[in-house]
């Protein structure tokens, strides 16, 4: 199952991607036509992107209860893109820090509400590793989470496939479980962001989210085949 699992997510990845790129000209579109929409216009554009988001969280979990090691080094990731991962996806705080850097029309409330909210996350980024730690610790976990981290590629292979097959149902459903919990961090932060930010940030933020993780995926890919030519 690990093969068709693989190809199953790197097809829908690649589809997800040119949809992303399409809703990045979109929001570029809104971006640079800010004078002529309303917020309802944004709003709308806005909820089709969060859809869009929500359909990778979804495959990613139909994947998760299929194998939990892939997600924890994914092969349908670049190299360059599995240095970014934390929890099997991106770290919550980054949220602010792309907001920090993306958006320079933030009032005082609203920094001072994000702040609050980074404390926040950060807090809770503390509890899920604090819950990773414990795994670690246990007697089975930390060959099996060595194995999560080492396979690449090689994660399709016949070995990692009878490997897999030998992890501990109650230790890949206490992963699952952990995964679980960061994508909800990491999405519940992200919300949270929006109802502090106007229609107008939110639209710009979108728009330097997707430009940093199509220009890392890309760079990613571009090293990967020159180590790979070089090799």
């Amino acid at each position: 199952m690990t093969d068709a699992n693989v190809a199953a997510f790197e097809a829908f990845l690649q589809g997800w991607l040119v949809r992303q790129r399409g809703y990045l000209d979109e929001l570029l579109s809104a971006q640079q036509h800010h004078h002529e929409l309303q917020d309802a216009d944004r709003r709308q554009l806005i909820n089709r992107v969060l859809c869009h988001y929500g359909q990778y969280y979804e495959e990613k979990s139909r994947i998760a209860h299929q194998n939990i090691l892939l997600l924890f080094s994914p092969p349908w990731f670049s190299s360059l893109e599995r240095t970014f991962l934390w929890m099997a996806g991106f770290k919550p705080g980054m949220t602010f820090q792309v907001v920090n850097t993306a958006l320079e029309d933030l009032s005082e409330g609203q920094r001072q509400r994000l702040s609050q909210l980074s404390q926040e996350t950060k807090l809770k980024e503390r509890t899920l590793n604090d819950e990773l730690a414990k795994i670690q610790e246990s007697v089975a976990a930390p060959p099996m989470l060595h194995m999560a981290r080492s396979h690449g590629r090689v994660c399709v292979s016949r070995s990692f496939m009878a490997e897999e097959s030998a992890v501990p149902g109650t230790f890949k459903e206490t992963l699952e479980n952990l995964v679980a919990n960061a994508d909800a961090l990491r999405t519940n932060t992200a919300l949270k962001v929006f109802q502090i930010l106007r229609p107008a940030q939110v639209v710009n933020f979108l728009v330097a989210v997707a430009e940093l993780q199509l220009r890392i995926r890309t760079w990613g890919l571009d090293k990967d085949s020159q180590s790979g030519s070089q090799g």
